[in-house]
């Protein structure tokens, strides 16, 4: 058994908020207690102790859109890559890179990803991957360093005609051999890893390339998809694809859903909203990358306003979802010049519908401290000086803290972070081996040596 205790526990449980001094009792993968400490330590004879040093104890936070692909970008400059437009930036920097990103570049980006990600209190991502260098094998090189590093994943490969028939054929492969491998992972108890099935962006997606996604994933998953991030989605649908809209597109293809997830849908039309609430299909909004690549701000509030479910993800921007909790709502509240609206949105988004999302693919509770629940759990380093109760908690969620608060990350019952130091692993080794990739990659995009 597992004790974390001596901090204030939030639990996300609308029937117990919160808890002065409490503790959260873990044992094997799961949460078996929550509580005041004192009462806890009762039934925690002879466990193990996490001392929270009088910080907030929470669930792990989710990610539901993230590409581990760019993990080697950081501090790159490519030569030449000076872009003006969205396409621009994809095809100058974003598709360089995974047109040359080996199988050990994929395994590098996602230790880096991985150790990002738990560094800021994210136990769960869901990933969203390209590297047409090498495609075959990809996904399961990305699991095993999922697996290692211990966080709670769920992937897909990025499927488009971008690179030709063959590389295209290559990409629905990987998708419908890792969705079938993680279903039958899901069936011997495997709540760690899940699968959906990735699209890249309509605008690189045929017709013929959809139908034969929808064929080979026949059910299994559902997909994850970008739609209208750019007005490149917009264009290509009315000017080359027998003028209807992108969301007609999928509809026609059998791609939406209760179970498929689109990312940005910043371009998107009421009409096209009226089909996404009927099917019952989820978004992901990613305000961070958006204003990076100066594509607009998505309609959130729309959505919600119709009773469409939007999760948050980074586009691996950040790692740092409460980093993109604060910029959901100044992006939100500039674009509609009202300074009182996006902050119940916002809450939702990151604590409601984002444990809701990975609930559904990993078949565990995710995101609250309760009973039966999984045993994610992060300590974040927090000296309130005004009052803190659960009358309060989200301002100080938005206001007070960053990822770079959390002290220790657990997932799954297992401590990976404690202290700001990890102990599952050898963080030292893997960084000497992610940068001897890194300079690789580099050196290839560039031509010179690192």
């Amino acid at each position: 058994m597992l004790l974390v205790g001596n901090g204030r526990v939030i639990t996300r449980d609308a029937a117990n908020p919160y808890i002065e001094d409490g503790a959260v009792l873990i044992e094997g993968d799961s949460i078996v207690a929550v509580g005041p400490e004192a009462e806890l330590r009762a039934q925690a004879i002879g466990a193990s102790y996490v001392d929270a040093h009088g910080g907030v104890i929470m669930p792990g936070l989710v990610n539901c859109h993230t590409h581990i692909y760019s993990g080697l970008a950081r501090g790159l400059a490519i030569k030449g890559c000076n872009p003006t437009n969205f396409l621009e930036n994809l095809e100058q920097q974003w598709w360089k890179i995974d047109d040359n990103l080996t199988l050990d570049g994929t395994r590098a980006s996602a230790y880096a990803t991985i150790l990002d990600s738990l560094r800021d209190g994210v136990t769960t991502i869901f990933d969203h991957h390209a590297s047409f260098c090498e495609i075959p094998g990809s996904l399961f090189a990305i699991k095993d360093v999922a697996e290692e590093l211990g966080i709670r994943s769920c992937l897909c490969y990025e499927t488009s005609d971008r690179r030709g028939a063959e590389k295209r054929d290559q990409s629905i492969r990987e998708n419908a051999e890792f969705a079938q491998w993680a279903a039958a992972q899901r069936a011997e108890g495997n709540h760690m890893v899940a699968a959906m099935f990735g699209g890249h962006a309509t605008f690189t997606l045929s017709d013929e390339t959809m139908d034969m996604m929808a064929e080979a994933n026949n059910g299994t998953t559902g997909f994850h998809i970008h739609v209208c991030e750019g007005m490149n989605d917009v264009w290509d649908s009315r000017q080359n694809r027998g003028g209807i809209s992108p969301i007609e597109r999928l509809l026609q293809h059998d791609l939406l859903g209760p179970d498929t997830m689109l990312g940005h849908c910043i371009h998107v039309t009421p009409a096209e909203m009226d089909i996404i609430k009927e099917t019952g299909t989820w978004l992901v909004n990613n305000p961070e990358s958006n204003m990076g690549n100066a594509v607009g701000c998505a309609p959130v509030l729309e959505f919600f306003r119709r009773g469409i479910p939007v999760c948050m993800g980074t586009d691996a921007y950040t790692h740092d979802m409460l980093e993109s909790l604060k910029v959901f709502l100044i992006i939100q509240r500039h674009n509609a010049a009202m300074p009182n609206v996006g902050w119940c949105e916002d809450m939702d988004m990151l604590f409601k519908n984002n444990p809701a999302m990975a609930t559904k693919y990993f078949g565990r509770q995710v995101g609250t401290l309760t009973p039966g629940a999984a045993a994610d759990v992060i300590v974040m380093d927090y000296n309130p000086f005004t009052p803190f109760s659960d009358e309060n908690i989200d301002g100080h969620m938005l206001f007070g803290m960053m990822g770079k608060n959390c002290r220790t990350t657990i997932v799954n019952g297992r401590v990976l972070y404690k202290d700001r130091e990890f102990v599952a692993f050898d963080e030292e080794k893997i960084n000497a081996w992610t940068m001897e990739q890194s300079k690789k990659l580099w050196g290839t995009l560039n031509g010179r040596a690192y």
